[in-house]
């Protein structure tokens, strides 16, 4: 069964439009309010949520996450069938692995095209 999405933006309480500033003051304050000798479990969900959101590229992977979310409310209420959908995890390493244009074979093909 698959993890539970869990909105970072919703944990650290900003916007989607936050700017890394914001996001790094929320996640101050969520710290100072809940430490992690107190509250652990809480401190860990704040401190995946800011890992997830403070750099650029896993924050565009976040994103991505957000607009393809599911299984949505509305698919949870019909009786259960089998899953054929793709997992946004797989679909982002494999966009990962087919986007590097660092490869070797493609630079010295490239070289060879004269105009």
């Amino acid at each position: 069964m698959a993890t539970p999405y869990v909105d970072p933006y919703a944990v650290l309480g900003v916007t989607r439009s936050a700017t890394s500033a914001e996001i790094k003051q929320a996640y101050f304050a969520l710290v100072r309010a809940h430490p992690p000798e107190r509250e652990p479990e809480t401190f860990k969900r704040i401190r995946a949520a800011y890992e997830r959101l403070r750099d650029p590229e896993r924050r565009t992977e976040t994103e991505m996450l957000v607009l393809t979310a599911w299984p949505g409310p509305a698919r949870q209420r019909r009786a259960p069938q089998l899953d054929l959908a793709l997992h946004a995890e797989d679909v982002l390493a494999a966009a990962r692995a087919l986007s590097d244009l660092e490869r070797r074979d493609w630079r010295e093909h490239f070289a060879k095209v004269q105009l």
